[in-house]
């Protein structure tokens, strides 16, 4: 089985965060350094076993898409190729190769962008409850998993621990200003709108996603990670049919497997058996190698 990378040791270098699943780390004043690990995370806590090769198929799908919308949007990326980076980090290649990035530092937004063309997920739970999703009133008799008349702009406040909340796109004018709210708005549904256009030619449904944008220098950039399974719902178009969970490539295989054990959803989260693990990767894998027509060397 490929080694996994559950946490870098960088010792040499100022640490940052260590989220649910990158480590960032500071280079300089205007550079950091993303690195994603093996990490999962599922129903808010970080597993005590994490997804091999994970973190080098996060960074590859995101430099994949990073160059694929470049047209319609700049990015806080300067170069995924260690070759390129400062000599003191070119000494930790084991650890950096594949799965990081170096990026400009950029001041995020304080709210998670998210676009919808499919119900599922939180935005079901809403439906359900109220007939709409962050306010944007919806056709009766909808089922889990149908496709939305039109993509939405259903944005999130970004919570330090436990899920994001959905909020209504009153709030995010209130919050950021009538230009900025109505850019993000724009630009998320426009990259949403090309993505799931490719995912479309290689039988794919992008069901939703989420992106975060920040400024780096007065400018609007699209930043942290970009249409991978961990922010996005990608699901096989031959499989799709509403009215329930949708095969999927991402994690609900592992949060199938929790709530199949019995976890009740308190620290210590448990690890993963060597099969669950391995499935996970290959899902994870499969997405990659589906929309880039690429393999990654060594998975």
């Amino acid at each position: 089985m490929t080694p996994v990378l559950l946490e870098t040791n960088l010792p040499d270098l100022e640490l940052l965060v260590r989220g649910k699943v990158r480590d960032v780390y500071s280079i300089d004043e205007g550079t950091l350094l993303f690195v994603a690990t093996d990490r999962i995370s599922a129903f808010d806590f970080i597993l005590a076993s994490g997804i091999p090769g994970k973190g080098k198929v996060l960074t590859q799908l995101s430099l994949f898409w990073f160059d694929y919308l470049r047209d319609l949007t700049p990015n806080h990326l300067l170069t995924a190729d260690v070759r390129e980076y400062p000599a003191k980090l070119r000494a930790h290649e084991e650890q950096l190769a594949g799965r990081s990035m170096l990026v400009k530092r950029a001041r995020m937004v304080d709210v998670e962008c998210v676009a919808r063309g499919y119900l599922c997920g939180s935005g079901w739970k809403d439906y359900e409850a109220t007939g709409a999703i962050c306010g944007i009133g919806l056709p009766e008799g909808l089922l889990d998993g149908s496709r939305l008349p039109e993509a939405i702009f259903t944005p999130a406040r970004k919570a330090q621990t436990g899920h994001d909340e959905n909020i209504s796109f009153e709030i995010v004018l209130e919050k950021l200003g009538v230009e900025l709210a109505m850019e993000l708005k724009r630009r998320t549904l426009a990259i949403y709108a090309k993505a799931a256009a490719y995912a479309a030619t290689k039988g794919i449904l992008l069901a939703d996603t989420k992106f975060e944008f920040g400024f780096v220098e007065g400018r609007l950039v699209l930043g942290d990670e970009v249409l991978t399974p961990d922010s996005s719902r990608f699901w096989p178009a031959g499989t799709w049919k509403p009215g329930g969970a949708q095969v999927s490539y991402d994690k609900q295989y592992v949060r199938n497997y929790l709530e199949r054990i019995g976890w009740n959803k308190q620290p210590p989260a448990p690890g993963l058996p060597e099969e669950v693990a391995i499935e996970t990767a290959r899902k994870y894998h499969e997405a990659y190698q589906v929309l880039t027509g690429k393999r990654i060397e060594g998975l």
